[in-house]
């Protein structure tokens, strides 16, 4: 390694950690705005707020790092374009793969690092990021609360309040219908408080009324309307049904966003083995023709073809005549001909209602395959990304000449809008079984990579840096 690729390393990491600290800030503070208002205010320690907040930084920093990468290249080898020093050293003779092969390998190193992190520590940190939201919304769950919309997840009661500020509560509205939907009541008060006690919910009204219709118990034709006006009005809520919604999740379930790759092999392996085995019973679920020769309409789909539909028809259906010879009827009466083409109608309506509901098992078992695969293509494509962005970037500043703040913004996040856009399309139809996995998850990287490269070729030829085309060194200003 030279003295000009230490100068060039050295100038690189300045402008990345500059731009990575930047999006992340950005980024953190959107968090912020969407989610703290619904933190603030619940007797939450700051501890627990600033550990979500933690988690959280994980997908932060995945779309920081190859954002930052872009942006650190372009303003490092556009300032080198703009002040001639890239003339200077493509003069003496080198070529541009001789000077920038030191940044290639220090891109290479960044995606290998973000391997790991895409593969290890953001599975874990999503994992843990949701069930400290699960834990926080059983152990809080006022948190729900919202002014202007009905909160109905406790059992028997809707709530509306007009306003709320913490854990004051004004203009509220309660239908309660412990009594029955017949002996229902509605509860209105200005305001109120909520008081959390463990499993329960104290819900203290002031200055309400409650109304009701009463129905005796065994009576239709007697009703009497109630009136209640009350100062003050303690409502206990039992939350301890809330809490039991969560445990799927605090108990160690993933989504294939909170599992680590070695675990997705594992799963698509396991769940491919049960599309055979699903494939085998659907097969063996259809009826059997009547004649000696069952006509070809079902094909068996190979353990190795992954496809979204279940089973594949060649040709039009079997012919009657072939199915169902008049020889099998010979000798029956006329109710027994009825009594057997009833039970054949029943017979192939059940089978088809059998053969559906398998193929609809079919579907869903290829679409979670599909799914998995997406994740799995997703956390190498978005890591191999900081490499392609470094690609871009070299060439993409030498012919730009511009090292300036405001060329690189611009030029970065058109790239990178293209790119996120191509692959959040990708991963939906891929998703969808539209398109195959790998591909949709590849699709942004090979078609920016394809440009770097190209990039890099006319750079090298000196097809772009050298202003017509010269064949003669530019003279250098003094």
């Amino acid at each position: 390694m030279t003295l000009i690729h230490r100068m060039v390393l050295k100038q690189l990491p300045g402008p990345f950690l500059g731009w990575l600290l930047l999006l992340l800030f950005l980024l953190l503070m959107q968090f912020l705005i969407k989610f703290l208002p619904d933190l603030t205010g619940r007797d939450l320690p700051i501890g627990l707020i600033l550990e979500l907040i933690t988690y959280n930084l994980a997908y932060m920093v995945v779309l920081a790092v190859p954002m930052s990468a872009l942006l650190a290249t372009l303003m490092v080898f556009g300032s080198l374009a703009e002040s001639r020093t890239w003339i200077v050293i493509r003069n003496c003779g080198i070529t541009l793969w001789s000077f920038t092969w030191p940044v290639l390998a220090a891109a290479a190193l960044l995606s290998c690092g973000m391997m790991y992190f895409n593969n290890v520590l953001l599975p874990e940190s999503n994992f843990r990021a949701l069930s400290m939201w699960q834990t926080i919304r059983s152990a809080r769950p006022g948190f729900e609360l919202e002014p202007g919309i009905f909160y109905q997840e406790i059992d028997e009661y809707s709530i509306l309040v007009g306003q709320r500020e913490g854990n004051l509560l004004y203009d509220i509205l309660i239908y309660d219908y412990t009594q029955g939907i017949a002996n229902g009541s509605t509860i209105r008060a200005k305001h109120g408080e909520l008081i959390p006690r463990g499993n329960f919910l104290d819900m203290i009204l002031k200055e309400g009324e409650m109304h009701r219709l009463y129905r005796p118990t065994g009576v239709q034709t007697i009703e009497r309307y109630e009136k209640l006006t009350f100062e003050r009005f303690r409502l206990r809520l039992d939350l301890s049904e809330l809490g039991l919604q969560t445990n799927a999740q605090t108990s160690g379930y993933r989504s294939d966003r909170s599992t680590p790759v070695n675990r997705m092999f594992e799963i698509v392996d396991s769940l491919k083995d049960r599309l055979v085995e699903q494939t085998a019973e659907l097969q063996n679920s259809m009826p059997r023709p009547l004649s000696s020769e069952a006509p070809s309409t079902i094909s068996p789909m190979s353990p190795e073809r992954e496809t979204s539909s279940p089973f594949v028809f060649h040709g039009g259906p079997p012919q009657v005549d072939s199915t169902a010879p008049r020889s099998v009827l010979k000798g029956l009466t006329t109710d027994q001909i009825r009594r057997t083409y009833q039970q054949a109608r029943d017979y192939g309506r059940d089978a088809r209602s059998s053969v559906a509901s398998r193929g609809r098992n079919l579907r869903q078992t290829a679409m979670t395959i599909s799914r998995y695969q997406v994740e799995i293509h997703k956390k190498y494509s978005i890591s191999i990304a900081c490499f392609i962005f470094v690609l871009v970037g070299i060439p993409l500043g030498l012919s730009v000449r511009r090292g300036g703040l405001g060329t690189a913004c611009l030029l970065a996040v058109g790239i990178f809008i293209f790119y996120w856009v191509t692959l959040v399309q990708g991963e939906k139809l891929a998703d969808r079984e539209l398109l195959s996995p790998w591909l949709g998850m590849w699709c942004a990287n090979m078609l920016i990579g394809a440009v770097g490269i190209w990039l890099f070729i006319r750079v090298t030829l000196d097809m772009r840096a050298r202003p017509g085309y010269a064949t003669k060194p530019e003279p250098i200003d003094s």
